[in-house]
């Protein structure tokens, strides 16, 4: 299916932000073994929350024009919300900033929220789930990945 060309687009904004990514690992990252911290969790969890709303928006717009790459969008698109949940359950494993020390594995159970600032990364996690839920079946969400794509 013929489709019109895209119309003159913005300054490609996605290759600075790989390279400002590439430049924080090359600077802030130590070579030896270290835990990540609370701040770098929540920076790179709000780095995936992002680009999961530009693919939700280049998957939104493919779909009616491209049906087998809009399938590998819906695909990967999936794939980084389950980084999403991963790097939020991380953050809550990461040892307290003031204290220095992990959360109690009762805490951890219940997961009892921890107040401010610590609850942002919740409230963002949250809002994206309403969203999440909306766009994909739980079984979407649990389906391990086999690389098998319908096209």
């Amino acid at each position: 299916m013929p489709t019109a060309p895209l119309p003159d687009l913005a300054a490609d904004f996605v290759p600075f932000a790989t390279a400002a990514l590439d430049f924080h690992r090359a600077i802030n990252l130590p070579a030896g073994p270290v835990a990540a911290n609370r701040t770098e969790l929540d920076s790179l969890h709000t780095h995936v929350i992002a680009l999961y709303g530009l693919l939700d928006a280049h998957t939104a717009r493919t779909g009616p024009v491209a049906e087998a790459e809009s399938d590998h969008l819906r695909a990967c698109r999936i794939r980084l919300w389950q980084a999403a949940e991963h790097l939020h359950a991380a953050y809550h494993a990461a040892p307290h900033p003031s204290t220095g020390r992990l959360p109690s594995r009762k805490a951890c159970r219940a997961r009892l929220p921890e107040g401010t600032p610590e609850l942002t990364i919740c409230r963002r996690h949250l809002g994206t789930a309403a969203q999440v839920r909306r766009n994909h079946t739980p079984a979407d969400l649990r389906d391990p990945f086999t690389g098998l794509i319908r096209h």
